[in-house]
């Protein structure tokens, strides 16, 4: 009943029920889309993974490359004729995997160093929170860069380096739940009842902290997601052909302004997801809070 009762006070309101309809679309295309392309790669039927596409999007027609916006085609082509919807579309669930494991790899990273952190006080604290100020102090960007540079350029070291940038603002966060939560009365009878204080946090805190957690989390679902294409825009991405959002802008840019729109649609869609993610985080941070 909670979860049917916030999506429908989220229905209530228009602004985060846009929100809630794009998260909704994107993970829920991400997730059938992607598990066509997993099936076609395990029984090697790659064409599996484009089968609900209107184009394959790595079949190249030259006569019919950089084609404006049409029916026929919604994006256009690219410089190789290739659909860009159709590319766009096949790139989702990457887009969407990073963004989840990133953020879940925050969270759990976040967690493990950040409660202890204001639960313990202390040399546990001061040790953590040391640790977290030092991954801080250097641009997330640049970091994210070099750790992929040194690792190598795929979508698992790029997930690593994103973790890496992402856990430190999550350790914050849970120290800061923690120190809130510790003086609470039902904290205290946990204790006199002879709980570790591991057994504390897993139990009570993890479940107290999920209030300021999931909007906070939900916002940045659409960050890491707008990072990563930063990252695939700068070459840290897949390698072609491989369609990505990141890249499909960087590539697209050498024929800008007189095929807009191969750069400007890939972008457009980023930004719709990135937005919507935003809103929703929003309203769930109304929600959570008993503001609406």
């Amino acid at each position: 009943m909670g979860i049917l009762s916030t999506i429908g006070k989220l229905a209530r309101k228009p602004v985060p029920l846009i929100g809630l309809i794009i998260v909704v679309a994107f993970y829920g295309w991400s997730l059938v889309e992607g598990l066509l392309q997993v099936i076609g790669g395990l029984i090697h039927m790659q064409s599996l993974g484009w089968v609900l596409l209107p184009y394959n999007p790595f079949g190249a027609s030259l006569h019919q490359a950089l084609l404006g916006p049409s029916p026929a085609h919604l994006m256009g082509t690219d410089d190789l004729g290739r659909d860009l919807w159709s590319r766009v579309l096949y790139a989702a669930p990457i887009d969407a995997a990073v963004s989840v494991l990133v953020i879940g790899g925050g969270l759990v990273v976040g967690s493990v160093l950040g409660l202890p952190a204001g639960y313990y006080g202390g040399w546990v604290e001061e040790v953590n929170m040391r640790s977290t100020d030092l991954f801080l102090a250097f641009p997330a960007l640049i970091l994210a860069m070099v750790i992929e540079s040194t690792l190598g350029k795929e979508v698992i070291y790029a997930i690593i380096a994103l973790i890496v940038v992402w856990w430190p603002s999550y350790a914050r966060l849970f120290r800061g739940e923690a120190l809130r939560l510790k003086s609470m009365k039902y904290i205290d009878a946990a204790r006199l009842s002879r709980l570790s204080g591991f057994q504390i946090m897993g139990r009570h805190m993890v479940r107290s902290t999920l209030n300021t957690i999931v909007s906070y989390a939900t916002i940045d679902l659409g960050s890491s997601i707008l990072v990563y294409s930063v990252l695939s825009f700068l070459g840290f991405g897949l390698p072609p052909p491989n369609p990505e959002w990141g890249s499909m802008v960087a590539l697209g840019l050498e024929y800008w302004p007189q095929w807009w729109w191969y750069s400007l649609l890939p972008g457009i869609v980023i930004t719709v997801v990135v937005m919507g993610t935003a809103l929703l985080g929003d309203g769930l941070r109304d929600i959570l809070a008993g503001e609406l």
